[in-house]
């Protein structure tokens, strides 16, 4: 069997080593699992998920009982006030964009807090021009970068004193950065110190790949409104699109009237035959980030015991399921890469190559042999063709195909 997946026995022994070390680590993450766990399944049976909420609507939409239910266990298992969840959402970009539309207006500042925001958001912020950004409706922008992967507390005081700023927008997850994901401890610091200068300003948080790696969510500790996708961590693998707005119910409400339109906003939106298939993977959504963590620690202690530099180390307090790993060589990355391809369970006969991508000006290479397109809770890696040549691994919908997964891409890259 290892010789019909082109696995040698000296790199699955290499694998099993490394996992007798690890006990420790997947402990803490099992304990975590089960406590998420336990919150999603208080959410269902707070709001009496029954056959009846995966009923379908069409054309409009109206008195969807199915997503009004959906929306109020995902803000119970959120902690938030409200949460608008909808396959209409294409991406968490799209996600983004909508709110980032939604709470701000002409002549608004918006100010990110933890650097520059991810590729995709550059042309939504105006930060790279469009004809459509924010800018271009007269939203300015303006960051502060991190120092030494966290918050420059001082200078956002200081920046809020002497600037009316509507929206501060944070990213958790790294994006094509080599810097940290960003802990909840983190972010309960920075709410606090924001909230010493301004008690009106909206703290957004692009939540992507983070949830469930904690207990806790960064409305626990007092941010407005968060932003994530159902093709990572909140769709277990199952959900085959959508995203979610979570937070203050004002908010909510005024994305549901950006998504769709004023008058009508979050009344609105057929469901299409979906809402079993979201609830179903939030259901299992605790169980694969656990898995997909479990594959990403696996990942820093094998790759980092080859030499490479990973971030973060096998055993440190994590954000997110990201792992990276540099190379310092394209030929590295673009082998390792297409290792995790051939790893798959679709397309592992295809070898990825860098290409051009909307959004992206970095010619990027991207493994994702999932059963939805473009799904990052699924085993996948992706990285831009630039110095240093970084990795950025996620997913792994079972810890078994994820550690295979992992096997396959170091034989590719011993292989050479």
């Amino acid at each position: 069997m290892l010789e019909q997946l082109g696995i040698s026995e000296d790199t699955l022994n290499f694998i099993k080593q490394e996992e007798e070390s690890l006990k420790d680590v997947y402990k803490e993450i099992d304990d975590n699992c089960e406590l998420n766990t336990m919150k999603v399944l208080a959410g269902f049976q707070k709001y009496e998920v029954s056959e009846g909420v995966f009923n379908s609507t069409t054309g409009y939409g109206y008195n969807d009982y199915g997503r009004d239910t959906i929306e109020k266990v995902f803000a119970y298992v959120l902690d938030a006030e409200d949460a608008i969840v909808r396959s209409q959402f294409i991406s968490g970009t799209h996600a983004l964009t909508v709110a980032l539309f939604a709470f701000l207006r002409p002549n608004d500042k918006m100010l990110s807090i933890s650097g520059l925001p991810y590729d995709t958001l550059h042309e939504v912020i105006g930060i790279r021009p469009n004809n459509s950004s924010l800018a271009s409706y007269g939203v300015t922008y303006d960051q502060i970068d991190l120092v030494d992967n966290d918050f420059d507390y001082e200078k956002i005081k200081d920046y809020l004193k002497n600037n009316k700023v509507k929206l501060i927008e944070i990213q958790r997850s790294k994006g094509y950065s080599t810097r940290k994901s960003i802990t909840l401890d983190k972010i309960e610091r920075v709410v606090k110190a924001i909230r010493e200068v301004d008690q009106e300003v909206i703290i957004m948080v692009d939540n992507c790949y983070c949830e469930f790696v904690e207990t806790q969510t960064p409305l626990t500790v007092g941010a407005d409104v968060i932003v994530g996708s159902l093709i990572k961590n909140l769709g277990g693998g199952i959900a085959p699109n959508g995203a979610y707005i979570a937070g203050r119910k004002d908010l909510i409400d005024l994305a549901g009237e950006r998504l769709t339109c004023p008058g009508e906003g979050r009344d609105v939106g057929p469901t299409l035959g979906i809402n079993k298939s979201i609830l179903q993977g939030l259901f299992f959504a605790p169980s694969v980030v656990r898995s997909a963590l479990k594959t990403a620690v696996l990942t820093a202690k094998s790759l980092e015991d080859m030499g490479y530099d990973v971030e973060p180390k096998y055993n440190v307090k994590r954000a997110d399921i990201v792992e990276n790993i540099t190379f310092n060589d394209a030929d590295k990355l673009i082998k390792y890469i297409q290792g995790i391809q051939a790893g798959s369970p679709i397309d592992s006969n295809a070898a990825p190559i860098p290409t051009d991508m909307p959004g992206y000006k970095d010619p990027i290479i991207m493994a994702s042999g999932s059963f939805t397109q473009g799904s990052s809770i699924e085993f996948s890696c992706d990285g831009p063709i630039r110095p240093p040549y970084v990795a950025y691994q996620q997913g792994g919908l079972t810890y078994e195909y994820g550690r295979l997964g992992v096997a396959k891409a170091i034989e590719n890259l011993k292989r050479g």
